[in-house]
């Protein structure tokens, strides 16, 4: 048979196998469920082409590499012992490292890479993530989020890397890191998987998620033609020619049309004027919300979403009723057998191109590099390229950062300064995220331990009253507060305040000691009227778990070098507000910064 053998080349295969194929088994690799509710007898039974592991869906709490392949591998030989042996590909939210996976490696949120402005570190942070993915025996991420921000109200702000189009362009260059490069003699804007080390990646949310009114997740984005591409088009343009494999629809809706039923976009624009070869997947449960309220008529729903030119739908759940829908529809000629074609053709390709015909099954020859200290030490060093220092000293005074590692007593305060799950946010571990030490990692407080003179006292209370600070002679304090974690719409606020006491923490600390606080955000925040109080503001966005990367900054072993890449506004009510703006009136302004120098240490003989 053809498709088996890979000499033949990818169309020859492409078409031998589908010519083989039934409609069942055509509809069944157009289906992608969750894991919860698959089994080997399930993908055998159901002919079931893709899994997902959706927030928190693990094969059991803090599972290792070993358990993790057990899994895969046990779905994947359900997949292989069908008539036609057709492999599965699992699919993984893998946005800020593996971040499902206990003890990977959490990088900082993009958020924090936009400020960087540094491609080569985010290729990088895309191949360490494919390792990372590749130990647990997972071929396909559903990362990079490369939607444009444009309101930080937005619970999904902290996914994008920047509101200017130009920076989250720049940071499609994590495609390559997960994908592997595209040679130089292969075809334009064609999908390209490195076989083994790599896995296929997602650009998502087609198209313009990051725009709607008021930043209400899942909300309308008005706007015309020219806007539309201009903002939030061309990072799927760089993303198609750097050979992303997948793109992912939008839940949110385009003037007023639901972007999973959005024909003259998926098919009319993506498919046939970009040429986009790859395959077009739903969101979870997206198809679903096409109706009010969702699932409501579920056959519709069906109907126009596989209608507008999605291929694999991400059921999860529900996949018997999927199944049944879409077969009724087919052979009711509602749906035409050249529209489940293309949808197959597009997947299978994929499938070939990701290596998963020649090894279906994964080993553990990766299971070594999740949360390596190569990659740590890489998340490190974009923690320190993604803090920006706002202010450092009050007028008159002189700069308080770099911090002496050498006093007699200092303070560390705050609801972030000891708590991994607060310092990663959402997507970590859990869907939400969680407060408490939930992976491995270093904390603020822990980093700022290690930075110290070994004589200098580390005092931590959490959230000290006035009378503590003041009694007791600290020669300075870190103040590390922020956002508790969440996503999406869980996220959507209309305050934009930290979490309390965080304030509170704030003005006790300040008010009597030089301080520096550490915001840990996933977005800018209301810091008005409190920046009066403070000596030296750092935004540390959600840095993930290698805290250590803000101490050493904060101490100046390194510089700080980060400039905004999102509009720090003085108060909610101006917002929208984006860079370029007529009525632009910031606080901190899109690109803003300051920087410092390292500490210069004499070397003694």
């Amino acid at each position: 048979m053809k498709y088996k053998d890979p000499r033949q080349p990818l169309k020859v295969r492409v078409e031998d196998l589908i010519s083989r194929m039934t409609l069942e088994e055509k509809i069944g690799q157009m289906t992608q469920i969750e894991r919860e509710v698959t089994s080997a007898d399930v993908i055998k039974n159901f002919f079931i082409g893709s899994v997902v592991s959706g927030g928190g869906s693990v094969p059991r709490p803090q599972a290792s590499a070993e358990d993790w392949i057990e899994m895969v591998n046990g779905y994947q030989k359900g997949a292989l012992s069908t008539r036609l042996g057709i492999p599965l590909i699992y699919g993984i939210d893998a946005i800020h490292g593996n971040n499902n996976a206990y003890k990977a490696t959490i990088f900082p949120h993009n958020v924090g890479l936009g400020v960087t402005r540094d491609p080569e570190l985010v290729k990088k942070i895309g191949a360490a993530t494919a390792l990372e993915v590749r130990a647990t025996g997972i071929p396909y991420t559903f990362a990079p989020c490369i939607a444009v921000c444009r309101d930080p109200r937005w619970g999904r702000c902290y996914e994008s890397y920047s509101e200017d189009h130009k920076v989250v362009q720049l940071m499609t260059e994590i495609i390559p890191g997960l994908q592997g490069e595209v040679p130089s003699n292969y075809p334009n804007n064609f999908p390209f998987v490195h076989p083994r080390a790599k896995v296929a990646g997602c650009a998502k949310h087609f198209v313009g998620d990051g725009g709607t009114i008021a930043g209400i997740n899942e909300n309308d984005t008005i706007i015309n033609w020219n806007e539309l591409q201009t903002i939030h088009m061309p990072a799927y343009l760089d993303s198609i020619r750097k050979g992303v494999a997948t793109i992912m629809i939008s839940y949110s809706s385009l003037n007023g049309v639901k972007m999973h039923a959005n024909y003259d976009l998926i098919t009319g624009y993506l498919k046939n004027t970009l040429k986009f070869e790859g395959f077009v997947i739903s969101d979870m449960r997206g198809i679903d919300r096409l109706t009010n309220p969702p699932h409501s008529n579920y056959t519709y729903s069906v109907q126009v979403g596989i209608h507008a030119g999605i291929d694999m739908i991400m059921v999860p759940v529900a996949y018997e009723e999927f199944i049944d829908d879409l077969t009724l529809l087919v052979e009711k000629n509602v749906i035409p057998m050249s529209r489940i074609n293309d949808a197959v053709r597009r997947i299978l390709r994929v499938k070939f191109i990701t290596g998963l015909f020649e090894n279906p099954l994964a080993d553990l020859s990766f299971a070594g590099y999740l949360g390596s200290q190569e990659h740590r030490e890489l998340a490190r060093e974009a923690v320190r390229k993604s803090l920006v220092l706002l202010k450092n000293g009050k007028d008159g005074d002189k700069p308080l950062i770099p911090l002496p590692t050498r006093s007699e007593r200092i303070l560390v305060a705050g609801s972030h300064a000891d708590d991994i799950g607060n310092q990663c946010g959402g997507w970590t571990i859990e869907w939400e995220g969680k407060s408490g030490n939930i992976t491995v990692g270093t904390t603020i407080l822990t980093a700022v331990r290690n930075s110290v003179d070994p004589e200098t006292e580390v005092v931590y209370n959490e959230n000290p009253d006035k009378e503590f600070v003041r009694g007791n002679n600290f020669s300075y304090a870190i103040v590390a507060v922020g956002e508790l974690p969440y996503v999406e719409t869980s996220g959507d606020s209309k305050t934009l305040t930290i979490a309390e006491p965080g304030y509170t923490t704030i003005t006790n600390v300040c008010e009597s000691v030089r301080c520096v606080v550490v915001l840990v955000t996933g977005r800018p925040v209301v810091i008005e009227p409190y920046l009066g109080e403070i000596d030296a503001l750092v935004a540390a966005w959600l840095p993930g778990t290698e805290g250590q990367g803000i101490a050493d900054v904060l101490f100046g072993e390194y510089g700080f070098t980060g400039k905004l890449a999102r509009t720090w506004f003085k108060n909610v009510d101006q917002l929208p507000m984006n860079v370029g703006d007529p009525h632009y009136d910031p606080l901190f302004p899109f690109g803003y910064g300051l920087t410092t120098s390292p500490r210069v240490v004499k070397a003694s003989f």
